[in-house]
């Protein structure tokens, strides 16, 4: 069992080491302009959502004795 396992894992990684060498430059630009549009997405929803949250738990605490 742990040797199937040993299996896949090295297959998975040979995979995705051969993947890497064929696709370096242009895939790397792309890789880092979706982490680019990933981090603005994730900075708008928490700036959103947070105050929202936020006056939510305040109206919360101001209704508790």
């Amino acid at each position: 069992m742990l040797l199937r396992f040993q299996a896949k894992v090295q297959g998975w990684w040979n995979g995705l080491r051969d993947r890497a060498r064929e696709q370096r430059g242009a895939s790397a630009v792309e890789y880092g302009l979706l982490v680019a549009l990933i981090a603005a997405v994730i900075v708008v929803v928490v700036g959103i959502l947070g105050h929202k949250v936020s006056n939510a738990f305040s109206s919360v605490a101001a209704t508790l004795p």
